[in-house]
């Protein structure tokens, strides 16, 4: 049997998915020796901003076939609706430095429901803004410079990349694709490489042609290719609550498959970092578009 090497990226959205989920994760992790790249929003939790997408069928399709009230909590779906959103860094503190002791430590966001949901009409200077105040706050919270960020729901614009290309960052995680690469602007090659996320999210593919919560481990193991890039991503809220028990048999079964998770900034050394261009594209079972890396679609099973 061949050995994987797979770069494992969490993802941690919300207040309740840094209290809750990010232990269990931590623990989860270290009962079968694995470490990751954890991607922490240290702003206000609005994602119960959100609801007013229910009034787009995609979207309200989505909600349905995920179950997602079960899956993220009323808490969740509600967070920053009815008053305004805590400061996750601030209440969250002790689990952000939990999660930093074995493991990389990345900025996913400041205020994540902002960055997802209005990138597009952010300018420059508030991009700067936002990228700066996470990467500070969170510095802070770990004690430690953070080196790499993930934008959130892959949201990975042109003006995305031209901020943090300004930054001391070592590598971003802002597409999904199926190499490592670094990104052409039409003005310049970008100096720090994308690590895209390969495989698809629970979210995106539960509930969807014959994949339930029974089979699910045993579908998305069969997507990891030997002698290619394989990128996880998987959710504090989701992996680390109401699945945990399911994703601690998923590691146990990838490590009898000879799969090995690591951080995504110990996968940089695999490929040469050719240049390559990001377009957008939109994935089955998700709402918007996202960013990826060209020809993903000829290239991926994603």
């Amino acid at each position: 049997m061949e050995a994987i090497n797979a770069g494992l990226r969490i993802d941690v959205d919300t207040m309740r998915g840094t209290r809750v989920g990010v232990p269990n994760l931590v623990s989860t992790l270290a009962d079968y020796g694995v470490r990751g790249t954890f991607f922490f929003s240290v702003g206000p939790d609005n994602m119960g901003r959100h609801l007013w997408r229910l009034f787009r069928p995609s979207f309200l399709l989505k909600m349905l076939r995920s179950k997602a009230v079960s899956l993220y909590g009323l808490d969740i779906l509600v967070r920053g609706t009815f008053w305004p959103g805590s400061l996750i860094g601030q209440k969250a503190a002790e689990q952000i430095r939990m999660a930093a002791t074995d493991h990389e430590i990345g900025l996913h966001a400041w205020d994540h429901h902002k960055e997802q949901t209005r990138i597009e009409k952010m300018d420059i200077l508030e991009i700067r803004h936002v990228l700066a105040k996470g990467l500070v706050t969170l510095q802070a919270l770990i004690g430690r410079p953070v080196r790499c960020t993930a934008a959130p729901a892959w949201k990975g614009s042109g003006n995305v990349l031209r901020v943090k290309d300004s930054f001391d960052l070592l590598y971003n995680s802002d597409c999904r694709g199926y190499s490592i690469f670094r990104p052409q602007l039409s003005e310049k090659l970008v100096s720090q490489p994308q690590v895209p996320t390969t495989l698809p999210t629970y979210d995106e593919i539960v509930g969807k042609n014959g994949v339930t919560a029974e089979n699910y481990n045993d579908y998305l193991l069969g997507l990891f290719r030997p002698g290619e890039l394989n990128v996880l991503t998987i959710h504090a809220e989701v992996e680390g609550i109401v699945c945990k028990e399911m994703f601690g048999e998923f590691l146990e079964k990838a490590q009898n498959r000879g799969i090995r998770f690591r951080p995504l900034g110990e996968l940089l050394e695999q490929g040469d970092h050719c240049s390559g261009e990001m377009s957008r594209t939109v994935l089955p079972g998700r709402e918007g578009w996202v960013a990826c890396q060209r020809e993903m679609m000829e290239k991926t099973d994603v």
